[in-house]
């Protein structure tokens, strides 16, 4: 790294990839702070990122000043209103992205396929695209639901710490949509245990009476992001599962590189 004497002309410095030395780190300074929770001091930067803190400052500086942050009066920093906007916008796109996914996963299910994301302690959908059969699931684009009951709520928590959960459970409450909704937080604990030795999640008439959903996550999506397929309990069956899993896996995972590269491949 260089010394922070040499800094002042970071602006007109190439970066490893290509691209301009500040930008790069000044992103990376954003994402470690969401990293973080959304509000870190310098010093902490600092030691995460290895760059020096005159280095740190400068570019916590111009952040502060675009609104991309916000020093807090304890002097710590905060991400800034600004980047609401962005991430709306950016939300709008990935379900624009994941839609020739949805579409293939219909061709090779027959069932109605689904993108949803974890927005704070909900689940928002944000993309799907509708089985042709007659008889299909229909959820609206934006609709938003407990995790607690749906297949992509416990594929996109299956990972989180314990006690993480244990507490978005508290805030939200764990009502019953149906008789079979799980409604204790040892129970969906062990529903999400399930999910991590199979490799997908199962909502059995957990959100409506008479439909079966089956839910993996997008590896190393830029957002927590999940994909499903959902269709009448007669359809999506135990012997139908088996067959739609290997599917779904693979297209997540297609979804994820394409998701991470820099120009998305829209067809799949």
């Amino acid at each position: 790294m260089p010394p922070s004497s040499a800094s002042t002309t970071d602006a007109a410095k190439p970066a490893a990839s290509g691209g301009v030395q500040s930008l790069e780190r000044a992103f990376d300074l954003l994402e470690r702070m969401a990293d973080a929770g959304g509000e870190v001091g310098l010093s902490e930067l600092s030691a995460s990122s290895g760059l020096p803190l005159p280095t740190i400052h400068r570019l916590m500086r111009t952040l502060v000043a675009c609104g991309y942050v916000r020093q807090q009066p304890n002097r710590r920093y905060a991400l800034g209103p600004r980047l609401i906007r962005l991430g709306e916008s950016a939300s709008r796109l990935l379900g624009t992205w994941a839609r020739p996914y949805l579409a293939r996963l219909v061709e090779e299910t027959g069932e109605t396929a689904n993108m949803a994301l974890l927005d704070g302690d909900e689940i928002v959908y944000v993309a799907q695209v509708p089985s042709k059969h007659s008889m299909r699931m229909f959820t609206e684009v934006g609709r938003r639901v407990l995790p607690h009951s749906t297949g992509v709520g416990k594929a996109l928590l299956a990972y989180t710490p314990d006690d993480e959960v244990r507490a978005l459970l508290a805030r939200t409450g764990m009502p019953a949509a149906t008789e079979k909704t799980i409604t204790t937080a040892d129970g969906f604990l062990a529903a999400l245990a399930a999910v991590r030795e199979t490799g997908y999640a199962v909502d059995d008439n957990e959100q409506e009476i008479g439909v079966r959903c089956l839910a993996v996550s997008v590896p190393d999506s830029p957002t927590a992001a999940a994909i499903s397929i959902s269709g009448p309990a007669g359809r999506v069956t135990e012997a139908a599962t088996e067959k739609i899993v290997p599917i779904l896996q693979q297209v997540a995972q297609e979804l994820s590189t394409a998701l991470t590269t820099t120009t998305p491949n829209t067809q799949p």
